[in-house]
């Protein structure tokens, strides 16, 4: 397929502004070097993302690489019917999930979500407890959640993907994306109901 040809495929998905888009396109067409530069795009936000939903940094590393290994061999399955992204942390995502499963163990998240709690007006909530105990209370109840309701957090909080994203990501509708978001903000608020003023 000619580099013409490759990018008006891109066009006419809806996506033809997307240069990954383009990237994986000349990939499958056997241009290797494309695919090494969408490794070299995405292997931090990769290796992010499954760090918060594994908890360990090493295992990280490994787990990453084998998402990278699916998406060589799904590469002639593509196609853009979204952004490279969004199809990428869809195999990350459900790498993840089974990967849990797997270890049967619960994920950790690596970093603090503190714009999940609604902090009251007027009172400083490192009055109340320190910051190191308000985190590990937010890690800890957000790896309590359901996975569905784990995994739009993350790919909400830590990623800043869109509803609309969300629900490419996890194979949902936008009402389903909704729905899971709404259900893990109140489960996250009766777990951490301790630390916020009921209003």
């Amino acid at each position: 397929m000619s580099p013409a040809r490759i990018q008006s495929r891109g066009m006419e998905s809806g996506y033809g502004g997307d240069p990954d888009v383009e990237l994986m396109l000349r990939f499958q067409q056997g241009d290797e070097r494309a695919f090494e530069e969408l490794v070299r795009r995405h292997t931090r936000p990769v290796l992010n993302l499954v760090y918060r939903y594994i908890g360990d940094a090493s295992r990280a590393e490994d787990v990453s690489q084998d998402i990278f290994v699916k998406v060589y061999r799904a590469r002639m399955k593509y196609e853009p019917k979204a952004k490279f992204s969004t199809w990428l942390y869809r195999i990350a995502v459900n790498h993840c999930l089974n990967e849990i499963r797997a270890r049967k163990s619960q994920p950790a998240v690596a970093a603090p979500v503190n714009d999940l709690l609604e902090q009251p007006s007027g009172e400083d909530p490192d009055q109340r407890l320190s910051r190191q105990e308000l985190q590990a209370a937010v890690k800890a109840a957000i790896d309590a959640l359901p996975e569905n309701q784990r995994a739009a957090v993350l790919l909400a909080r830590f990623e800043e993907m869109s509803y609309e994203e969300i629900a490419e990501t996890m194979g949902l509708s936008l009402e389903a994306v909704k729905s899971v978001l709404f259900r893990a903000k109140e489960n996250l608020k009766q777990s951490l109901a301790r630390y916020v003023r009921n209003k």
